[in-house]
């Protein structure tokens, strides 16, 4: 999963017309080390569909006050710099949970889409 590098990095990369989602973590957090279990399955499932973001809390801490992100690890999907839904708590989420998400972030992007054009 490719990181943010700084604040402008990844306003850049959530600014583009494409379903980019943000997975919010830190190296010392357990829970979001439980990610990597299977993470990098869930984005070869959905790598046509979705864009991976990962930004780090110890790097980033200021974003993630920005964007209200206080419990990690956590999952915001954006569009054309838009916020479009996000699963942000600061318990542990199972693969089947995130994969539920994600096909909402693509159910709501293609109604927002179908809505705007």
């Amino acid at each position: 999963m490719d990181k943010a590098a700084d604040a402008a990095d990844f306003r850049s990369r959530i600014g583009r017309d494409v379903l980019t989602v943000a997975v919010f973590k830190a190296d010392w957090c357990p829970d979001c080390r439980f990610l990597d279990l299977f993470m990098a399955d869930i984005e070869e499932a959905f790598r046509d569909r979705i864009e991976f973001l990962e930004v780090d809390r110890d790097e980033l801490l200021d974003l993630f006050i920005e964007l209200d992100i206080y419990g990690i690890p956590s999952f915001v999907a954006f569009r054309g710099g838009r916020e479009i839904v996000r699963f942000v708590s600061k318990l542990r989420k199972s693969r089947p949970e995130i994969e539920r998400f994600l096909d909402r972030a693509i159910q709501v992007d293609a109604a927002l889409s179908g809505w705007n054009g």
